[in-house]
């Protein structure tokens, strides 16, 4: 009859189209990330203050050692460091992306006995250079990381990046009460040194980990450095 003919002729229209069916292809969906202003950094240095025996220093990570002694070391950073140069209201300054560090470009013109250390970063921050008033001495860990394997800037194993003034640094580590850790970049070495003698400071500050967050309110990396009056 008709009518059977015309269901025979619907149910092979649905046999052709679910043969011949296929899914939808859905478009790709894009999810937007907020940046992430911390995932540079590749390496987290210590950034707050210790006394340092020497077995400790001599387990420093992030360096490569050539030698021990009784003093420290003689070594240079294996971190792939990713250095800018900025300059900011006239003051220059290295921003390490791999670490999260601000250094200044260069430091104290002269240099300083450890027990004028804290007044002289005192007084460094009171004129707020590149802006900022936390600027500190960098821990023994921080300063060995500016370390070179070979003398890349003059007769300094540092950065040409770097100013190459500042031969030897502070750091905020103390040794024991009247020594505390140096970085010489003429001879690529770390030891503690008296507290009578006189180095130059380069000052450092945790600009990635400061910066972009704005509740950062902890207290750490102020600069404080406890001194041994002489």
């Amino acid at each position: 009859s008709t009518e059977d003919q015309l269901i025979r002729s619907k149910a092979v229209e649905r046999m052709e189209y679910w043969k011949n069916y296929r899914e939808p292809v859905k478009p790709p969906v894009t999810i937007r990330q907020e940046p992430s202003y911390g995932s540079a950094i590749s390496t987290t240095l210590r950034s707050s203050y210790k006394t340092l025996s020497l077995s400790e220093v001599h387990s420093m990570p992030n360096v490569s050692m050539r030698v021990r002694d009784e003093y420290g070391f003689s070594g240079h950073s294996i971190i792939n460091h990713n250095y800018n140069l900025k300059t900011i209201k006239g003051d220059k300054v290295v921003v390490d992306n791999a670490t999260g560090l601000m250094w200044h470009q260069n430091g104290s013109d002269k240099k300083v006995k450890w027990k004028k250390v804290q007044e002289w970063i005192n007084e460094f921050n009171s004129r707020k250079h590149v802006r900022y008033t936390d600027w500190r001495l960098p821990t023994a860990e921080e300063a060995a990381s500016l370390l070179e394997s070979s003398k890349k800037n003059g007769d300094l194993y540092i950065d040409p990046i770097f100013s190459n003034r500042q031969k030897r640094i502070w750091t905020g580590d103390k040794f024991d009460s009247p020594r505390a850790w140096r970085v010489h970049f003429g001879s690529g070495h770390v030891s503690w040194e008296g507290s009578i003698r006189s180095n130059y400071v380069r000052p450092v500050r945790s600009v990635l980990s400061k910066d972009v967050n704005s509740s950062y309110q902890s207290g750490r990396d102020t600069g404080q450095v406890q001194v041994t009056p002489q």
